[in-house]
């Protein structure tokens, strides 16, 4: 008897270990990370296709009925047999890629909400160069400038119950770029550096709630250089903090045109890291 009690004893104690790893495991996939939105649908899709156990070369010996060769390509290679011997002589961690590339590039495109960026934002001239965007207006006797780059500018909204972690979706990403305001009047800048609010605006009516804010303060002639002087906006006199935004707004720079800001630049950032993923994909293939 006193076997048969240990034997059940370990059977129970494995059991509660492969319960806890498979707890650990879903605890895991809830977790919000930047693009994996997209990337959880990849995995879904290829649950169905393998199990647990399967390896990643079982998937790649599972190929779509679309592509002959075996090499786990789909239809990304070309009718040519040169191109397709190439394709199926690459190692097996470039196809893994490829894979995972063409059904991440379609994920992201069925979830992007602006086909075609803009090329003009509230009466500003849109031009992008890179990660870099310069929006352009062109007053009585001044050009109002705003500049602002999009990397490293991508971030989640919060779960909106966290009261149900089972049903919690991955939420939209949103970029808040720091921004830079230049009024140019001549060969003299005023310029602003500008950044998005972290605490959400408060609810008392009697408030002016602004979504942005001014960091920092400088004028300069000519070019800016490092010998120009700034001032922090947290330094600032209050009344005088309060007049230079006035000053934004009355140029344009207003919290509903820094919404739209943050929205253009959501899909302009979301353009571009398609973009990559489709120049890593050709980098991989060797087109």
């Amino acid at each position: 008897m006193s076997g048969l009690v240990r034997t059940a004893h370990k059977v129970l104690q494995t059991c509660v270990k492969n319960s806890s790893l498979a707890a650990g495991i879903v605890s895991r996939t809830q977790v919000p990370v930047k693009r994996d939105f997209t990337r959880g649908i990849w995995h879904m899709s290829c649950s169905k296709k393998m199990d647990s156990t399967s390896s990643s070369s079982i998937l790649l010996h599972n190929h779509s009925n679309t592509c002959s060769c075996g090499c786990g390509l789909k239809a990304l290679h070309t009718k040519d047999k040169q191109n397709e011997n190439t394709a199926s002589t690459k190692p097996l961690g470039e196809r893994e890629l490829v894979e995972f590339l063409t059904e991440e590039i379609v994920a992201e495109r069925k979830s992007q909400k602006v086909k075609t960026l803009p090329t003009e934002v509230d009466g500003f001239a849109v031009k992008g160069d890179g990660a870099e965007v310069t929006l352009t207006k062109q007053m009585k006797d001044e050009i109002v400038r705003i500049t602002f780059n999009v990397n490293h500018t991508v971030d989640t909204e919060d779960f909106a119950d966290d009261t149900q972690p089972e049903k919690q979706e991955f939420s939209e990403m949103h970029s808040k770029p720091q921004f830079e305001v230049d009024l140019v009047r001549g060969d003299t800048t005023l310029g602003f550096t500008c950044s998005f609010l972290q605490e959400p605006p408060s609810t008392n009516a009697e408030e002016y709630n602004d979504i942005f804010g001014i960091d920092e303060v400088t004028l300069h002639k000519g070019e800016w250089n490092d010998k120009v002087y700034a001032v922090a906006g947290d330094v600032l006199d209050g009344y005088l903090y309060d007049l230079l935004m006035n000053l934004l707004e009355e140029k344009g720079v207003s919290n509903e045109f820094v919404q739209k800001l943050a929205d253009f630049s959501t899909a302009y950032e979301h353009t571009a890291y398609i973009n990559l993923l489709e120049g890593i994909s050709k980098f991989t293939i060797g087109k």
